[in-house]
């Protein structure tokens, strides 16, 4: 059976810190994008094949000097067990959809602030939480966090998260993609001119990795836009010109994943076929580790 995957992606401004009361009219902006756009998107669509997803901090301030910033993140800051969470389960939950509202401050119960993308199911439920490992420093007051993140979609395919500066690393989208990861959601928040050497890293991991890569960069004032989706070979499947709100929208069949990966980028590069069984080990001098053979999937 073919693995489509549906995607709403909202290239929109950011909204002022909300409340576990607060969410009416999140949620009413979302009901008219999922009914503005369609069967694959309206009510009536099927539950487990809708995944929309909005840009980094889309949910909390992300304005001013650095001590308003920091002001203002403190006190939006919520545990991730929090109202906030709460309340996006349920709109996910009546909506039937697979929401990624972005990426949110969370308070750890360590004390420290991090910036959290959450991932809730048509259930309710949430399936996955990523703390984003590389802040942009010196402008982010977040502590980096300590582990990949991939989550599941029954019958469709496995998603990985990557926050804004991230993919700056080629070690994220890399170890995402060892971990089974189809597409890569990339909540951005990106205000600056170097937007334009991320949609060249957006392809490039898109293709060292052969997986979707879908980047949904804020809209004015938050950010400069350029939202895109690209396919496993590198290609803009869609793209958002200009820093204005707008949304994009695509059916991903993730069954393009595993051809590419099968017969190459352009027919000819099987990545995931580089190595064999009995090839020796690349060592890793400067992770303190290697590339085994034996671990790496794909080989003949």
């Amino acid at each position: 059976m073919t693995r489509f995957l549906p995607v709403l992606a909202i290239q929109g401004p950011a909204q002022a810190a909300l409340n576990s009361d607060d969410y009416e009219a999140f949620e009413q902006e979302l009901a008219v994008q999922l009914s503005d756009f369609g069967p694959n998107f309206s009510a009536e669509a099927e539950a487990t094949t809708r995944l929309v997803c909005y840009p980094e901090m889309h949910l909390c301030p992300n304005a001013g000097t650095p001590e308003q910033r920091r002001a203002q993140l403190e006190a939006a800051a919520e545990p991730i067990d929090g109202p906030r969470m709460r309340a996006l389960a349920d709109i996910a939950r009546r909506h039937r959809i697979w929401l990624q509202p972005g990426s949110l401050c969370e308070r750890g119960t360590d004390g420290h602030l991090y910036n959290t993308a959450p991932v809730f199911s048509p259930a309710g439920d949430c399936v996955a939480a990523y703390r984003k490992c590389f802040p942009w420093r010196p402008f982010e007051p977040y502590r980096p966090g300590s582990a990949f993140t991939v989550f599941d979609i029954p019958g469709v395919g496995r998603i990985g998260l990557a926050i804004c500066y991230d993919i700056w690393f080629p070690e994220v989208c890399r170890q995402l993609a060892w971990m089974g990861a189809e597409v890569i959601i990339n909540p951005v928040a990106t205000t600056t001119s170097d937007r334009a050497q991320e949609q060249v890293l957006i392809r490039a991991n898109a293709i060292f990795n052969q997986v979707f890569l879908v980047s949904v960069n804020a809209a004015t004032p938050s950010g400069v836009g350029e939202s895109a989706i690209i396919d496993p070979e590198g290609r803009v499947r869609a793209q958002l010109t200009g820093a204005t709100a707008g949304t994009l929208t695509d059916v991903l069949n993730l069954d393009e994943v595993t051809r590419v990966r099968r017969f190459g980028t352009a027919g000819l590069n099987r990545l995931w076929s580089q190595w064999r069984a009995d090839d020796p080990a690349l060592e890793l001098p400067m992770y303190e580790g290697r590339l085994d053979p034996r671990r790496w999937g794909g080989h003949d």
